[in-house]
């Protein structure tokens, strides 16, 4: 890095805000030429030695001491190329700038205060809405571009984590056990992005609080990564569905495909079921299901097994929840909610056949959210079912209750405000 005074024609284009004050240092990197300013509250800007894609390990320069840590981001956010130091004295507006452009800011302040800025950054770039487009379809990709930029620029708030887990801020609590259960065992010092952390945070309170489910008259925890049972229309319809007569017999079994929390295995426990292999390809799944259903009294009724899709053998009952929306997951933690393609629904249709006893039937608990948001077509569904040698006994359905399918500032709101949920009762034909 190369410390030069600053000269008027360096800052040629750049808007006002941008240009530092005469007497004011700028630092420049060998392989980035081009100069940086220090706004107020930031200090020494850097550049990783190599792109963030092909490094997990960031650098920045503080006090004139070269520092580096480990860049930890779950939703697989790229580390940023430029970093700057940042402290209390930062206003919302430079700090807005800042990212904008790309540039990180490792805080150094007081952790409520970055808290605060947080919420500050979230507000200027909530202002950025635009109108819906001429297609649900085109609204829906312009609503997952506006998160995931909001995402992207939310994410260049940065806090260091010390190799405890403890963040050495100002009024910072205590996240030790929140990063512990959503991580495992420290690997060392490593840099987080403040809004991923925050979202540990929340994980880990609704870990110990718990999702009250009425069907069972008890609490189910998720864990962090494990997608929360918070929207409980659909458990009603599982709660309450007539159960098919092969799974009241003597020796019968169900699948719950994708168990995620253990919940709808919990439900078929509490209803009477005396045999339910509960599945999921998620390690984090697998466990908080074994869990819950530890913590419920059913760890001897429902078996909780690591593998995708269907367990061996067949099944009375075989009841699944995929994903609900049919589009590409922009990190590890969208894939509850996103399914490629339609892919875990059709390998789910097409395989179920060959996992039915005789009389058996399948449940597809599935909203119609895809279909107003013009990503698939009934027919399309219905197609699906037919050439997977199924037919539709009955199908029961229930308009969603949560808060946003009555926000009319939702860009989605007149797809989410139309959404049904529904139980699908298959048979083989």
């Amino acid at each position: 890095m190369q410390w030069i005074p600053w000269e008027p024609h360096h800052f040629q284009g750049l808007p006002r805000w941008a240009i530092p004050k005469p007497g004011a240092v700028i630092v420049t990197s060998k392989s980035h030429e081009s100069p940086v300013s220090l706004p107020g509250g930031c200090t020494e800007p850097v550049e990783p030695a190599v792109p963030a894609a092909e490094s997990a390990t960031i650098h920045w320069t503080e006090a004139g001491i070269e520092q580096q840590a480990r860049w930890h981001s779950q939703s697989r956010q790229a580390a940023p190329v430029r970093i700057v130091v940042g402290d209390d004295r930062l206003s919302a507006d430079r700090a807005y700038r800042l990212v904008q452009q790309g540039t990180g800011i490792l805080w150094r302040g007081d952790f409520q205060n970055a808290r605060q800025l947080l919420s500050a950054l979230a507000r200027r770039v909530g202002r950025q809405r635009q109108p819906p487009r001429s297609s649900a379809a085109a609204t829906f990709r312009q609503h997952r571009e506006s998160r995931t930029r909001q995402a992207q620029l939310l994410g260049l708030l940065l806090v260091p984590l010390a190799s405890d887990y403890s963040v050495p801020l100002r009024r910072a609590p205590d996240v030790a056990v929140a990063c512990t259960e959503a991580y495992g065992v420290a690997a060392g010092p490593s840099v987080i992005a403040l809004r991923e952390l925050t979202g540990v945070i929340g994980a880990h309170e609704w870990r110990h609080k718990g999702v009250q489910i009425p069907a069972l008259g008890a609490r189910i925890y998720p864990h962090y990564g494990v997608f929360s049972p918070i929207r409980g229309e659909y458990l009603a319809l599982v709660s309450e569905a007539p159960l098919p007569q092969a799974v009241c017999a003597s020796g019968a079994v169900a699948f719950d495909v994708g168990t995620g929390t253990g919940v709808l295995a919990a439900i078929l426990g509490h209803r009477g079921v005396q045999r339910v292999i509960a599945t999921d390809q998620d390690r984090r799944a697998v466990d908080c299901a074994r869990e819950n259903l530890s913590n419920l009294n059913l760890a001897g009724r429902v078996e909780v097994v690591e593998t995708d899709l269907f367990p061996a053998g067949r099944a009375a009952l075989v009841v699944c929840n995929p994903p609900w929306i049919p589009a590409m997951p922009a990190s590890t933690l969208d894939h509850a909610v996103y399914d490629p393609e339609s892919n875990m629904l059709r390998r789910f249709l097409a395989g179920l056949k060959d996992h039915l006893e005789p009389e058996g039937e399948g449940w597809l608990v599935l909203s119609d959210l895809a279909e107003h948001l013009e990503l698939r077509s009934r027919g399309e569904l219905l197609a699906m079912i037919d050439e997977s040698g199924l037919v539709v006994v009955d199908r029961s359905g229930t308009a969603p209750t949560h808060r946003r399918a009555g926000d009319t500032g939702d860009l989605l709101h007149a797809a989410r405000s139309a959404e049904i949920t529904s139980l699908w009762r298959l048979k083989v034909r």
